[in-house]
């Protein structure tokens, strides 16, 4: 299969980059990416003669359209998606190629979903947030899904380290989430929420640990209740470790400081330079979490299934990115249109959760019943 990576030299995509190679079945595997420079230094340290490079920027849409033909799949990790996730969806529908992306924007999500007959179509299959947090968590709340017999909510936690990324678009992503208002989903209805409100203390595995968490803009509170029939309440909340920046990023919103693209790209490229500064004083902990809490009924009996991993954050989500590509170019995914990985024809838990423990990512499993 013939790959190419939109955003290929970036953080994230790097470590999807470095898996894909790693995979008989890649003939032709392209690092595309606006920084040519840093493109070319990660093929060359690839040493792998199916690796090229090729410079793309994802605003020219008809050259976009043009150099993706030529592939089977496309992976996209260009972010900000708020800005980008639509450009490519639409290039990728037009050109007729399979795409899947790590997009963690929840207006990002809302721009795509409506192209879903669009793609279906032309037999696209376009999977959307394929990553750390939307895509595994939303894989392990599938997971528990199919495991209860009755659901009643599903409580998704992430925590982050500002030492466990520098990346542009984690920090452009990390201002926007805490922005405006944010979807969450209660009793069977999708509301919005004051981004940064009600927090909430919480226990991740060593070595995260305790995190403060915040209700936050992503994906999983729109797209899980609209693919797993009968789920009535979907929560997100994510924070930070270093408390700090949690208030600075709530400062900044309620300043109207981050509440358009301008004004967070400025922003954005100021933390950029100060990131040293935040490392010298940030948390000991270089980690990033994913925390799904699925509760329901299992056996006639009150239960809640937890799951729960925790390793670097380009790991997190560079690898799914790798593995939904990989599934996409198999033949795995069965769905057409534009869809999240936890639709039903597209990926399954469990063959999800075996290729991230042969990369070495695993999942933490705990489970506590009482009597109904």
């Amino acid at each position: 299969m013939k790959i190419i990576v939109l955003g290929g030299a970036g953080e994230m995509a790097k470590r999807a980059v470095q898996d894909l190679v790693t995979q008989d079945d890649v003939e032709r595997l392209t690092i595309a990416d606006i920084n040519t420079e840093a493109a070319n230094e990660l093929a060359l340290s690839l040493k792998d003669d199916r690796v090229d490079v090729s410079t793309v920027d994802v605003m020219f849409h008809k050259k976009l359209v043009d150099t993706i033909r030529e592939y089977d799949v496309v992976a996209s990790a260009v972010g900000p998606f708020y800005l980008f996730e639509k450009k490519v969806v639409d290039a990728c529908i037009e050109a007729g190629v399979h795409c899947t992306s790590i997009c963690d924007d929840h207006d990002a999500v809302y721009s795509v979903l409506p192209l879903d007959e669009k793609a279906r179509q032309k037999k696209v299959k376009v999977m959307t947030g394929m990553g750390w947090t939307p895509g595994m968590s939303n894989l392990l709340a599938r997971k528990g899904y199919e495991e209860m017999e009755e659901i009643d909510l599903i409580n998704i936690y992430w925590g982050g380290s500002a030492n466990d990324s520098e990346g542009a678009a984690v920090i452009l992503h990390t201002l926007h989430i805490f922005d405006g208002y944010v979807p969450s989903f209660k009793n069977g209805d999708e509301i919005q929420v004051k981004a940064g409100s009600n927090p909430e203390p919480v226990d991740f595995v060593s070595p995260m640990g305790r995190v403060r968490t915040f209700n936050l803009g992503h994906p999983e509170p729109i797209t899980i209740p609209r693919y797993l029939p009968d789920v009535k309440n979907v929560t997100l909340k994510g924070g930070l470790k270093e408390s700090y920046l949690n208030n600075f990023m709530k400062f900044l919103s309620k300043a109207r400081m981050t509440n358009s693209p301008i004004k967070k790209d400025l922003l954005g490229k100021a933390f950029k330079k100060s990131m040293p500064m935040f490392h010298r004083i940030g948390s000991a902990v270089s980690f990033s979490s994913i925390r799904v809490d699925v509760h329901g009924y299992k056996n006639g009996a009150r239960t809640t299934i937890t799951y729960q991993a925790v390793d670097n954050m380009h790991n997190l989500t560079g690898i799914p990115l790798s593995i939904g590509a990989l599934m996409l170019g198999r033949g795995e995914i069965k769905r057409t249109g534009v869809f999240a990985p936890e639709a039903d024809g597209a990926v399954k838990p469990d063959k999800f959760i075996k290729e991230l423990e042969k990369r070495n990512i695993d999942i933490h499993r705990h489970e506590e019943s009482g009597i109904r």
